[in-house]
């Protein structure tokens, strides 16, 4: 089964993962100071799911799992790799605004978070292309 599991950063500036798939039959969350962390959290999480599942003599549901960030939490992780004006290049987004989302202090609309995933994927695709001599 697909599932996909959600990235969050609290206002604690911790990071939370959980399944966002409400056909997914189990309960599995991750946290910790940073995504890796909260990560190999969730994954121990669903390895012990899996083994109680077993135990149990139930079948267990695996999951081919896809993570899926929110902006404050992409824009917060990857902070040291984009300036704010660096992003604003790459996604047309006002840096106010990015910092407002970074801090939690506002969120961007479904249009606007579309506007940022749009411009860091273009973005990417130009590196992907980059050769040197």
């Amino acid at each position: 089964m697909n599932i996909t599991a959600l990235i969050e950063r609290g206002r604690d500036g911790k990071y939370s993962i959980y399944i966002g798939t409400p056909s997914y039959p189990y309960g599995i969350i991750g946290t910790g100071p940073t995504v890796k962390k909260a990560k190999e959290d969730f994954i121990a999480g669903y390895q012990e799911m899996k083994s109680f599942i077993e135990e149990t003599g139930e079948p267990f549901v695996e999951a081919e799992i896809s993570f899926k960030y929110d902006v404050p939490s992409f824009l917060q992780e990857y902070a040291a790799a984009f300036t704010l004006a660096g992003l604003e290049r790459i996604t047309g987004v006002n840096q106010k605004q990015l910092g407002h989302y970074i801090s939690g202090y506002r969120h961007p609309s479904p249009k606007t978070a579309r506007k940022i995933e749009s411009g860091i994927r273009a973005f990417c695709l130009q590196l992907s292309a980059v050769e040197f001599i």
